[in-house]
C-alpha cells in the first residue's frame, strides 16, 4: 500500500466512525425531544390539576364561610324566636292583669 492509499483508508474509517457518532448523536437528540416534550405536558397537566385545586379550595372555603353563617342565621333565629315567646307571654300577663 502507498502511502495515499493509507491516508485514504485513514480518512474513510475516520468519516465511517463521523458518520456512527452522527447517527448516535441524532438518535439521542430525537430522545431528548420526546423526554421534553414529556415533561412540558406533564408541567402542563400538574398546572391544570394545580389550578383545578386552588378553585375546589377556594370552593370549599366559600362553602365553609357560608356554612358558619347559616349556623349563625339558625342560632340568632332560634333567639329572636325565644324573645318573641318572652314577650307574647309579658302581653298575655298584661292582658290578664287588665
Amino acid at each position: 500500500m502507498t502511502e495515499s492509499e493509507k491516508a485514504l483508508a485513514t480518512f474513510q474509517t475516520r468519516v465511517r466512525q463521523m458518520i456512527l457518532r452522527f447517527q448516535e448523536l441524532k438518535k439521542e437528540n430525537l430522545e431528548l425531544y420526546s423526554m421534553v416534550e414529556k415533561d412540558e405536558e406533564d408541567i402542563k397537566q400538574l398546572k391544570a390539576k394545580l389550578e383545578q385545586s386552588e378553585r375546589d379550595y377556594q370552593s370549599l372555603k366559600m362553602a365553609k364561610m357560608i356554612e358558619i353563617t347559616d349556623g349563625d342565621l339558625q342560632g340568632a333565629k332560634d333567639r329572636l324566636n325565644r324573645l318573641i315567646r318572652d314577650v307574647n307571654k309579658c302581653i298575655a300577663i298584661l292582658s290578664d292583669e287588665k
